[in-house]
Formats: structure tokens, C-alpha cells, sequence
């Protein structure tokens, strides 16, 4: 039986592919204002501004490939079970491999239409359509003649994918996570779902404010974080051998 590993990303794994992350510019994302472009008051406000913001997003990311980092996390697959939760929206997993993906934060490249769900059922995947990096306008509709919008978890959404999430951590034997500030919830408490037994690892060259004994901080940016993390669990496959 293969060991279950929960990696748990955000936006600094992406971020050494070219993808910005919104915490690091005084709370400006590409020259917006977080609120304007990843909040539902936002959409409200200004549906237009929103839709032109993820179009560019779409554009950005066709030109961006995915990091060592990525790769690296696919290739656990060969001797582990990996799942990885991102509250990135970007593709780059996909792309580098990873065959079991939860985004809790919704895909850049899909949208919906804007009344497909509602607080008690999340998304309806059915509703949801991949329009790899296409453009989406006002006026472009649904099946359901409403209007299309992002596949996108704004601030002042319910995270739907959550409680997966959840079953997935408690289940694992082994958390790592990388590139994430731990600041955003509900995503930022997931790692306290892990077993009592269960060894974290968290890749961040910041400090982090996590407390746990279980805990092995690699104090370094994705790419080689990822490198120091192989090693560390080729030396405890050793011990278990």
C-alpha cells in the first residue's frame, strides 16, 4: 500500500514560474485592488472590470510553464499517493503531471454561468464549462441564457471543495506544504486536520507562524525547497525500509 501524501499549495509555488502573487505588492494584484477583481462586491460593482482582469490572467498563463517545483510534486506520484490542494487557480499542476487536484479556489480556465449555485450545493460541475485561455465578455451566455462568470472561489464565497479537503488531510500520512502564507481561511487551518502521528513540512523562505511538533520548516522558495524536501523523504523511506 502506498503512503497517502497531502500536499497543501498557494501561490508561491507558481510564483517562480512568473505567476504574481497578491500578498507581496501592499495589496495591489497586477496594479488592482484585491477587492475590485477577487471579491463578489467586486463582480457586483463592476462585472466588466472583473471579466477583462481574468482574461488577462488567461493570457498570462498560456505563457507561463510550469516550475521544478511542480514537477517535483507530480513525481511523488511514483512511490505515493498524492493529493494536492492548491488554492491556486492556475493550471501549473495539471501541466507538470499531477493526476489528483483539488482547487479550492476555482480554475482560471473555466467559468460558469452566475446563478448556477447557491450557499448549500457549491458548484454544480455540470454547469461548468473549460474554456482554456478564450476570452469571456458581458454578454457572453450560459446554455441557460445567464450571464458567464469566472470558475473562480471569490472573497465572500463559501469555499465548496472544503470539507474534501478536509477528508483529505485527516486521511494522509504525510502533510507538506508549499508556497502558502497560511494566512487565507479557511484553507490556512487545513494542516491541523492531519493524524496526531502525521510529520509536516512546510516550504517557505518567510517565517512561518505554525506551532507543531510535528513540524519541519525548509526555509527555502519552492524549486529548491522541494529539492531539500526529496531528500528528506528518501532518508525516512531508508528508516522504514
Amino acid at each position: 500500500m502506498k503512503q497517502k501524501i497531502a500536499v497543501l499549495t498557494g501561490a508561491g509555488v507558481s510564483a517562480e514560474s512568473g505567476i504574481g502573487t497578491f500578498r507581496d505588492s501592499n495589496g495591489l494584484w497586477e496594479q488592482y485592488r484585491v477587492e475590485d477583481v477577487a471579491s463578489i462586491e467586486g463582480w457586483r460593482r463592476n462585472p466588466g472590470l472583473v471579466l477583462d482582469f481574468y482574461n488577462a490572467r488567461r493570457r498570462q498563463l498560456k505563457t507561463v510553464k510550469p516550475n521544478n517545483a511542480h514537477r517535483a510534486i507530480a513525481e511523488l506520484e511514483e512511490k505515493y499517493h498524492v493529493t494536492v490542494v492548491t488554492q491556486n487557480v492556475d493550471n501549473l499542476h495539471e501541466r507538470a503531471g499531477s493526476t489528483n487536484v483539488i482547487h479550492l479556489h476555482g480554475e482560471l480556465t473555466k467559468v460558469r454561468p452566475v446563478d448556477c449555485c447557491n450557499e448549500n450545493d457549491g458548484f454544480s460541475e455540470k454547469q461548468v464549462f473549460d474554456i482554456g485561455y478564450d476570452e469571456i465578455h458581458i454578454g457572453d451566455l450560459a446554455p441557460d441564457g445567464s450571464q458567464l462568470r469566472p470558475h473562480i472561489v471569490w472573497f465572500g464565497e463559501a469555499v465548496p471543495k472544503i470539507e474534501k479537503a478536509i477528508d483529505i488531510v485527516e486521511a494522509a500520512d504525510i502533510i507538506l506544504i508549499v508556497g502558502t502564507s497560511l494566512q487565507v481561511y479557511p484553507a490556512a487551518g487545513l494542516y491541523r486536520y492531519a493524524k496526531a502521528d502525521a510529520p509536516i513540512f512546510i516550504i517557505d523562505p518567510k517565517d512561518v507562524n505554525v506551532h507543531d511538533p510535528n513540524l519541519t520548516h525548509i526555509k527555502d522558495v519552492a524549486t529548491e525547497g522541494m529539492a531539500s524536501f526529496r531528500k528528506l523523504l528518501s532518508e525516512r523511506e531508508k528508516n522504514f525500509e
